[in-house]
Formats: C-alpha cells, structure tokens, sequence
C-alpha cells in the first residue's frame, strides 16, 4: 500500500510522530504531509518525523492539491476515519483519482508491532500491575466504610499518578451485582465482606495503552487481584474457575497463523462446554496499541489471521444479571508462534 489518507489521530502519530484533532496526513510512497491549521502547524514543524508540514485553513483543498501534483493515481482511506462531506469535497474535483474506502486499514497496518512500541506496551502494562496492586493494598487497609465510587475515584487518582500519567480509558471497578454489567459505571454500593470486585484499568506510556481486569473476592484477610482467588459461596467459585480456564486455555492456544474468530471460540467453547455460553456477552479480546481497541479484534466474526508480534488482550467473562460477573483479562504478545503474557 504506497498512497493513502489519514485523518485518524492514533494513525497521524504512527506515520509522524506527532498528532492532533485537525489534521489530515497524506502518504505518497516514501514521502509524508502532515496538512494542518495554524494553531498545530509549529509544533508539527518541531516534532513530526521525516515529513512536510503544510500549514492550511482548507485541509481538504490542501490535500487536493498535493494529490494532483504527485501523479499518484490511486489513494486508500478508511471509510470510518471520514466524515461524508470530507469525502465529497476530496473526491468531487478529482474525478481521475481512484479513492478506495477499507475499513481500518491502518489499524491492520499498525497490528504487527515494532519493537519500540512493544517495549512501551511492556511500561505500561508494569505500571499498571502497580496500580493494582497499591488499589489492593488499599481496599486491605481500609476499615472504614467505602463505596463503589470512593474506590472508582480511588483508582484514577492511582492510574493518573498526581497527573503525570494518562488513563487508557476510564476504568471499571464494580462490585458484586454491577460487577454484571460488564462496563458497570460506579454506584454508592457498599463494600462488604465477601463482596466481589472486578476492576477493568488500563495507563498509557508514551501515549501506548495497557489493559488488565481481575475479578477478586474481599474477605476477612482484605483483598488482592492475584488469579488465586477463593470463593466462599461453592456456585460463584465454580463460575470463576470456568473464566479461569478459557482464559488459561486460549492463551496456551493461541497460534500465529490461526485466524482471530478460531481463537474466540476456543474460549467460547471452553465456557459453553461449561454450562455458561449464553453468558459470555461479548468479544474474546481486541489488539492494543496507540488505540485501545484496534487490530486484531478478537472475536467470533474476524478472519484476520494472527501474526508474530501482535499484542491483544484475553479477556472472557461470564456475567450474571443481578447477582455478578467475573472477567479475567490479560494482555498477550504472539512471539516465535505462541503467546506469552506481557
């Protein structure tokens, strides 16, 4: 693939090392444009990568421009990183170009990883197991009553670290019968003794995202987000131990070369062979990168085959409306043919 659009900002820093919410990046073979309005054309002068940095307050009729004076005649756009009329306008005065729309190209493009971006993966993932670990060391401690929210509040202020971090989304800490709703938001709900958390976090390092759920029991001995976990209700330890296994047995499943919907049901089949299926509501997991949710999906419809140095999560769950779910999720790399968790 020599020539495309970008308007994506994950897909602008890939290509330039920089980014922005009003910029449009155009690659023609070995060249790169990064076109944007004058309040980014500096610092993208100071900061992109190997590229002419176009200051415009028409992208659109910039890119024209710069499409019409390469000679290229055939450019590819992902048709869910353009809005209708920016389409119009590209291609209504170019009616010798040949612009064909596929979906997430860049994201397919970005899913094979290069070894700077896994070493910032592996950050982030390491402080987020920080996170983790500290929220547990908090919730043991804690004598006082607290809620749902205190702890959802709790645990941005650990992922953001006074600030100095980003979150890669905003997390998920649910106890017991929200712990259900697989994106639960937070309640006033009570923490009390033999409760379940399940807490879905992620931090960025040098803007690369991380991912990590556990679903842990609160007990007379406090709490810790170990995979070890010990149930005193016999039904809900069953139940956590079946998430347990599809999510150990997908891992030591996956394959380079497999396709990413054969990995899903692997998994899937482990929690339908259980007598849960109709309970795992959605995806085995999803590729992490800049985005944190890209390529490869993980899940029942994709034929993307697997590749050496993809990086995607496991994550199945099982979810029982009222009274509460289990998800357990890791983040794993495919390395000499087989996964290893980051």
């Amino acid at each position: 693939m020599k020539n495309y659009l970008v308007f994506d900002e994950a897909a602008q820093f890939y290509e330039c090392g920089f980014c922005c919410d009003n910029a449009v990046v155009i690659v023609i073979g070995d060249q790169r444009y990064f076109i944007t309005d004058p309040r980014y054309s500096l610092e993208a002068s100071e900061q992109s990568l190997n590229t002419e940095v176009i200051e415009s307050d028409d992208l659109i009729a910039s890119a024209r421009k710069i499409i019409r004076k390469s000679g290229a005649k055939q450019f590819v756009i992902d048709c869910l990183d353009i809005h209708y009329q920016q389409a119009v306008d590209l291609t209504s005065k170019l009616p010798h170009i040949h612009f064909r729309y596929s979906k997430r190209f860049h994201d397919i493009r970005r899913a094979v990883k290069r070894a700077d971006e896994t070493q910032n993966i592996k950050n982030a993932v390491a402080e987020n197991r920080v996170v983790f670990s500290t929220l547990a060391a908090f919730i043991s401690e804690n004598r006082e009553k607290i809620t749902e929210n205190d702890l959802y509040i709790k645990a941005k202020e650990l992922l953001q670290n006074n600030h100095k971090r980003e979150m890669s989304f905003d997390p998920i800490l649910a106890i017991s019968e929200n712990g259900a709703k697989p994106h639960a938001k937070p309640s006033e709900r009570e923490l009390l003794r033999n409760d379940t958390i399940l807490f879905d976090a992620g931090t960025k390092y040098k803007r690369y995202c991380s991912d990590r759920t556990r679903t842990a029991v609160y007990s007379d001995h406090g709490l810790n987000f170990e995979t070890d976990q010990h149930f005193s209700d016999k039904n809900r330890q069953k139940i956590y131990d079946l998430v347990l296994k599809a999510h150990d047995h997908a891992i030591n499943s996956a394959r380079a070369g497999m396709r990413a919907k054969e990995l899903d049901q692997i998994a899937r089949q482990v929690i339908a062979d259980g007598g849960y299926g109709e309970f795992f509501t959605h995806s085995l997991g999803h590729g992490v990168g800049l985005k944190i949710h890209e390529e490869p999906f993980i899940n029942r419809k994709n034929d993307l085959i697997l590749e050496d140095n993809m990086i995607f999560t496991i994550e199945p769950g099982i979810y029982i409306p009222n009274e509460f779910g289990v998800r357990i999720e890791d983040i794993v790399m495919l390395e000499n043919g087989r996964a290893t968790v980051l």
